[in-house]
């Protein structure tokens, strides 16, 4: 920091960031609350200024805020959106300068200091930034300070004339059990406590006290940390002269994914989607969308993936630049290279083949579920979008093929001696069980209502190994599977 230079904060609050954020995209004419479900009862979360004029407050059940206006508008609360709609907003702040950081959940932080004879003065900069957010449907307050506390104390607190000393001590970003303690005691202003005897308020109320004070008074320092960009993975190619070839094309890629792989492995991550934009000299543009079974970074397994679409793009008159980007990243922490890891990889790329042309959710896995009934001991699952797992159990075998039971013409507990099953006159030579099953009682399942199985593993003489039940309860015999 330069001598002379006055250190300069500006802290952006916009109270109203989730409800702005909604209408913005569909507006409303009345009142409109935001809401949350909070121990089942949906509480408001965000309310618009048509609905503060009608003294609803945030926290208040729905139902009480409908009892007052029985017009109110209402609509569940997304935090997840809200904190991306924040982060947008962070880097449109970065127009006024470098050093822009999250204040909470609903504001910003900015470190303006060297910046504001940019836009004419802080007056003038303060006038622009309240008049984009204006024209963007923004509510917006802003504070000016010296350091961060008393920047966000006048930003929530201040009507521009105040001093800090003037505001009240809610203004020090304390909850509100101190708060309340502090007014309990006669202390309702941050002059009141400036003045007052710091160690019993430290015994008191502990040490979060005084650093607040502290921090809006600017004795402790309390710096704007920057958010870290995120990776961005695209790399282009600018070409001397047109190409049209295939095999120009993949060599350019090929050149491609060296740098594209050695970023994502800096960041441990791997691609799960990639883009390839080939871009004519008439200014036209294909792309090659690849869709990964699994996580990859290794070049040499990732181009040959992108030849059929390659092979399908129409070049025109030459294509003169190239660009490819990773439009989906997922973690991929660093392995060792062994021949254990071959066959997994083996398989995630005939996956991505074969998913290329028939698409990746198409091509399904069975995952072991818990349940002990055999047509719930199962899931199916996009392989692409889940993991094998070697949690199978079931105290007997079970057969490979699964099918509805058929019945057959059997009578008594015991299995039939010989019996006819799909036009095939069959002959019991082995059988093993009973292996009893009993409904799940909480799931609803029709099937299952005529009550207990018994189930049995036949060997049949004519080579045929089928799984058969008989139901005690209402005698009869069915077959559903046949042993491999």
């Amino acid at each position: 920091m330069f001598d002379g230079i006055r250190k300069r904060i500006v802290c952006m609050w916009f109270p109203r960031l989730a409800s702005d954020r909604v209408l913005r995209a569909r507006p409303v004419d009345g009142p409109f609350v935001l809401t949350l479900r909070e121990s089942n009862t949906d509480r408001l979360y965000c309310l618009n200024a048509a609905a503060e004029r009608l003294d609803l407050a945030r926290g208040m059940s729905l139902a009480d805020a409908r009892a007052f206006c029985p017009d109110l508008l209402s609509q569940p609360a997304r935090p997840d959106l809200d904190a991306q709609f924040l982060t947008a907003l962070r880097r449109w702040a970065l127009r006024y300068c470098p050093w822009v950081g999250h204040e909470g959940v609903d504001g910003l932080a900015l470190d303006v200091t060297g910046a504001t004879h940019l836009w004419g003065g802080e007056e003038e900069m303060l006038a622009d930034m309240q008049a984009r957010a204006t024209r963007a449907g923004l509510t917006l307050r802003l504070g000016i300070a010296d350091n961060r506390g008393a920047a966000w104390a006048f930003a929530h607190f201040g009507t521009g004339q105040n001093r800090l000393e003037d505001l009240p001590v809610a203004a020090l970003r304390l909850d509100d059990k101190t708060v309340t303690g502090l007014q309990r005691l006669g202390l309702r202003r941050i002059g009141d406590l400036t003045t007052a005897a710091r160690a019993p308020l430290a015994r008191r109320f502990g040490p979060a006290l005084m650093e607040r004070l502290d921090q809006a008074t600017g004795l402790l320092p309390e710096p704007v940390t920057p958010e870290k960009e995120p990776p961005h993975y695209a790399v282009r190619m600018s070409l001397p002269e047109p190409i049209g070839l295939a095999e120009d094309v993949m060599g350019v890629c090929a050149r491609l994914l060296a740098p594209l792989c050695d970023k994502l492995m800096a960041q441990e991550t791997g691609a799960r989607q990639l883009c390839l934009t080939l871009r004519r000299v008439d200014q036209g543009s294909q792309q090659v969308e690849l869709h990964l079974a699994a996580p990859m970074r290794d070049p040499n397994r990732i181009l040959p993936l992108f030849r059929r679409g390659v092979d399908a793009v129409d070049a025109g008159f030459g294509i003169d630049q190239i660009r490819l980007e990773a439009t989906q990243v997922e973690p991929l922490a660093v392995q060792q290279i062994g021949s254990a890891q071959a066959a997994p990889d083996q398989l995630n790329d005939l996956i991505t083949r074969i998913g290329t042309r028939i698409g990746l959710e198409n091509i399904q896995r069975y995952l072991p579920a818990d349940s002990h009934i055999p047509e719930r001991a199962f899931s199916i699952a996009p392989a692409a979008f889940s993991a094998p797992q070697n949690g199978w159990s079931a105290p007997r075998p079970r057969p490979l093929r699964h099918f509805p039971p058929e019945a057959i013409a059997a009578t008594g507990p015991r299995p039939p001696a010989r019996f006819r099953w799909r036009r095939m006159t069959l002959t019991t030579g082995r059988a093993i069980g009973p292996e009893r099953i009993a409904p799940e009682w909480w799931m609803s399942d029709e099937a299952w209502r005529s009550g207990l199985r018994d189930y049995w593993k036949i060997d049949t003489r004519e080579g045929r190994r089928l799984w058969l039940f008989y139901t005690p309860q209402n005698p009869g015999w069915f077959v559903q599977g046949e042993f491999a």
